[in-house]
């Protein structure tokens, strides 16, 4: 009991920095990239979007599987971190020498002349990111994210201070690109100021190959992955125009704000703690199925709200010049709403030691997108029709990654189903309500926002309320402490 009560309170206390971490450095960002929409052009952060997924695949190629090898190994000692180290190292320079001969193709396939140059410079952002990922790890590992919160908080803020100083004076498209650089060195700085560790001189083939033995696998897969998230940067930079792919590089970033927080804080907290109890089966479904029900209460509402209300929300945050994003934003909340469930539900191979199907799923989970995507293009549906298949490939997703992860804990599809059926119906049943009274309401557009999120909250209070959803107690329970502690503090 002893030990399920210190479980559960370092999962906590991991979630609460996580996600404070999250929200932090993702609000901070967010506030970053409101101003440069701004002052910037749509073609501008088009321009940054056709190489995104060069640099994201480059990004994956350096970590190669390494770090969740070693976030699981309760064994990994210092020759093992100083191995991957070198591994990273060699590979991040290698990589950035490729790129760096590639930036004139790149350029020349979107028929942009200024790529090259950019390419060139941005690319040494994955030679940074090779010193950094080893310090995260760690802190990762012991489920230590309260240094990890100040470091991309800070990082964040003076990233971002440059970013809006440059675009003052007229830098354009280079603002964004010191942004990026300036992101990962400053987090690269911290992370190892704070961790106070240095790689020994010693490379051990054994190590290599252990880790890379269970990390190669989740290697593959994470570039099939990052490949098929990133692709749709890469065919709206081709077939349509820079502006086009600028809408659509802000409406990801702007979607990714929930999105990617409450995905990251979850499976970054409880891999490692469901990684400690993998041998414990029993208790291992038990604390997953907690963990899914809960993930679902928390971020259903909020995606389909986000959406519901995009129209006045994007007016008064970007402007009228932005309003083309609108229906893209729409759909990727809808497909991001699931993305937490994607997380969990992978977590779960991971921490089971399966590799091998990690890698198989997202092989098999490209086939049918790779196929609506083609079909979207042949028959020049247009962007709308592209990006909704992002939607639809999401929930194809999520059955396939339920189904197997489900044998492995004994928690079938329709289990899993049942526990959030609740959740999302009420979700969707709160979104067009607020949907619709937002089309209907003759006032300005801050009013009408203000409105339609109070009426969504209360809504899906009163609702869930009424059917007793038990996530409901579980949310409840934890801020009341936290309010009580606050009352006093403002009547003091």
């Amino acid at each position: 009991m002893k030990q399920e009560n210190s479980l559960k309170k370092k999962t906590i206390s991991g979630l609460l920095w996580s996600f404070g971490d999250m929200m932090g450095n993702q609000g901070i960002q967010f506030i970053i990239q409101i101003i440069l929409a701004r002052l910037l052009l749509p073609e501008d952060f088009g321009i940054i979007g056709m190489i995104l997924v060069f640099v994201a695949l480059s990004n994956s190629l350096v970590d190669s599987g390494f770090t969740q090898a070693l976030i699981r190994d309760q064994k990994a000692d210092q020759t093992d971190y100083s191995t991957v180290f070198y591994f990273n190292l060699i590979v991040s320079i290698f990589i950035y020498g490729v790129l760096f001969l590639s930036a004139p193709w790149i350029s020349n396939f979107f028929e942009e002349s200024q790529l090259t140059a950019i390419v060139r410079v941005l690319a040494l952002g994955v030679i940074i990111n090779a010193f950094s990922i080893i310090p995260r790890a760690m802190f990762t590992k012991e489920v230590d994210f309260k240094v990890q919160a100040k470091v991309n908080m800070a990082a964040s803020v003076l990233s971002g201070l440059v970013a809006v100083a440059m675009a003052l004076f007229g830098f354009g498209v280079w603002s964004l690109v010191v942004r990026m650089l300036a992101l990962n060195l400053v987090q690269a700085l911290l992370l190892t100021f704070y961790r106070r560790w240095l790689p020994s001189l010693v490379f051990s083939t054994a190590s290599f190959k252990r880790l890379f033995g269970f990390g190669w696998k989740l290697l593959v897969s994470g570039l099939i992955d990052t490949a098929y998230n990133n692709i749709y940067y890469l065919i709206i930079g081709k077939q349509y125009s820079a502006t086009s792919l600028g809408y659509y590089t802000n409406a990801a970033k702007f979607s990714d704000v929930a999105t990617q927080t409450l995905t990251a804080t979850i499976q970054r907290v409880t891999y490692p703690v469901l990684s400690g109890i993998q041998d414990q089966e029993e208790r291992l479904k038990k604390s997953f199925k907690k963990v899914i029900r809960l993930s679902g209460f928390l971020i259903f509402p909020i995606m389909v709200g986000v959406a519901a209300v995009a129209e006045p929300l994007i007016y008064l945050i970007f402007g009228e010049r932005w309003m083309t994003m609108v229906p893209y934003f729409q759909l990727l909340c809808i497909a991001g709403m699931l993305y937490p469930i994607h997380a969990l539900n992978l977590n779960i191979l991971q921490v089971k030691g399966r590799s091998d199907l990690f890698l198989y799923l997202e092989i098999i989970k490209t086939i049918v997108p790779t196929v609506l995507i083609f079909l979207v293009i042949w028959m020049d549906w247009g962007i709308e029709a592209l990006v909704a298949t992002v939607v639809l490939d999401s929930y194809i997703s999520l059955f396939i990654n339920i189904y197997f992860s489900g044998r492995e804990i004994s928690y079938s599809v329709k289990e899993q189903i049942r526990d959030l059926l609740p959740i999302y119906a009420i979700s969707f049943g709160m979104g067009a309500v607020v949907y619709g009274i937002g089309q209907l309401m003759p006032f300005s557009e801050l009013l009408t926002l203000i409105l339609q999120i109070g009426l969504g909250v209360v809504l899906y209070i009163l609702i869930c309320r009424m059917l007793k959803i038990k996530e409901f107690d579980t949310v409840y329970d934890l801020l009341v402490p936290v309010l009580k502690k606050i009352r006093p503090a403002k009547t003091g």
